[in-house]
């Protein structure tokens, strides 16, 4: 498996040693982890990189067989010699940035070259903030259809990813066998204990993006009566990507500025644990999406989660019964659902969600590569033994 290490901490980082850990339950993993992504200078948490904030770590058994950075070095080479040499049953890459094009390309033609079969599991057909760049977005149209071309599977999380991945690619995703992974539970931030209150505590939790669409929760927020905002304490937490200042602005501004608590950057897992555990409910009023890490993590601590219900995310929350699915951009509806919270704050949920059915995933597109892997190969002995 290829994915992000921590040094460029992310929600990838964790759903990649997640992932990796929970399969080596059953087999053998191997781990080769995506170091420095691209310049620090260039990535919006760049200052923070390298910093210890995760308590997350792959399991002992997860051989770690290097991290290989955006510009190689010799260690792309030999984790090619190793995947030429092992040949695993699959080779399976996290993609969701053209960051790592280049070095996937590399990895999928060995694997090829090796009889290996390459899986590709989607988290984003590209990210929203570079695909807004157009040397980027073009780099990613024109090289992405080489990737896929050597690929030979697909996972994605849900049907709404699928759908998308074939409208962004067309035709060059037909000879891809799929399989659906849902998303994980993320239950491993640092047990932290409940507080009490007697205002119902609602939380935003991730980065800070227009995708996002915290402005709609602040400016369903200041909407409220003071009557009605005394019921409540809001905590926004996250770093700013894309120079994207609106929620900050209407946080300084809010009448109710009082009952706002903002911490504008990447905080630790450790500090995440503390955010979650004094929440009653998480508010996630994105415009788009797949996933959600914090929504994994709000449905492993069993609170409410209020969303809009936006691509994959409809699919994600479908069977947690803590989730209130709202008509997209509608800060009316978003206040007025938060004005209902305060009745049932306290009640807690149970999360449906395991690492299984992700796992489950991997395995059936393995062991269905393999197969016809193995079909291909006993035609053509049978074919060279005709033509003798």
């Amino acid at each position: 498996m290829v994915g992000p290490g921590f040094e460029f901490l992310s929600g990838l980082s964790v759903y990649t040693c997640r992932l990796a850990n929970a399969l080596v339950e059953r087999h053998d993993v191997t781990a080769v982890l995506l170091g420095k992504l691209i310049p620090a200078r260039l990535y919006p948490g760049g200052a923070r990189t390298g910093q210890d904030l995760t308590s997350l770590s792959y399991d002992p058994r997860v051989r770690l067989a290097g991290e290989v950075d955006y510009y190689w070095g010799a260690e792309l080479a030999r984790v090619v010699r190793l995947l030429k040499r092992e040949k695993p049953d699959v080779l399976v890459l996290q993609w969701w940035t053209a960051a790592t094009l280049h070095t996937y390309l590399v990895l999928a033609r060995a694997a090829r070259a090796a009889g290996v079969p390459v899986v590709l599991e989607f988290h984003e057909t590209q990210d929203t903030g570079e695909a807004g760049v157009p040397l980027v977005a073009a780099y990613c149209r024109r090289v992405m259809p080489a990737l896929l071309a050597k690929a030979s599977g697909a996972l994605v999380h849900n049907q709404h990813d699928l759908d998308l991945l074939r409208a962004t690619y067309g035709s060059a995703v037909d000879h891809l066998a799929v399989e659906t992974a849902p998303h994980g539970p993320y239950d491993h931030l640092p047990a932290a204990p409940a507080t009490t209150s007697d205002t119902t505590r609602l939380l935003f939790f991730g980065l800070i993006r227009p995708y996002k669409g915290v402005e709609d929760l602040v400016r369903a927020f200041n909407a409220l009566t003071p009557e009605q905002a005394a019921r409540f304490h809001l905590t926004v937490v996250g770093e700013t990507w894309e120079g994207w200042t609106a929620p900050a602005e209407l946080i300084a501004a809010s009448p109710h500025a009082d009952r706002i608590h903002f911490v504008n950057r990447y905080v630790s897992d450790e500090e995440a644990g503390r955010f979650f555990a004094a929440a009653d409910a998480l508010v996630l009023p994105y415009r788009r999406g797949s996933a959600s890490g914090p929504l994994q993590i709000a449905m492993s601590r069993g609170i409410h989660v209020l969303l809009y219900a936006v691509g994959g995310l409809v699919e994600a929350v479908s069977d947690y019964a803590g989730a209130r699915l709202l008509p997209p951009d509608d800060v009316d509806a978003l206040r007025a659902a938060l004005l209902e919270l305060p009745e049932h704050r306290a009640r807690r949920f149970e999360d449906p969600h395991s690492w299984a059915a992700t796992t489950g995933a991997v395995e059936r597109i393995t062991a269905a590569l393999s197969t016809a892997a193995q079909y291909t190969s006993a035609q053509s002995t049978s074919v060279r033994g005709v033509v003798a």
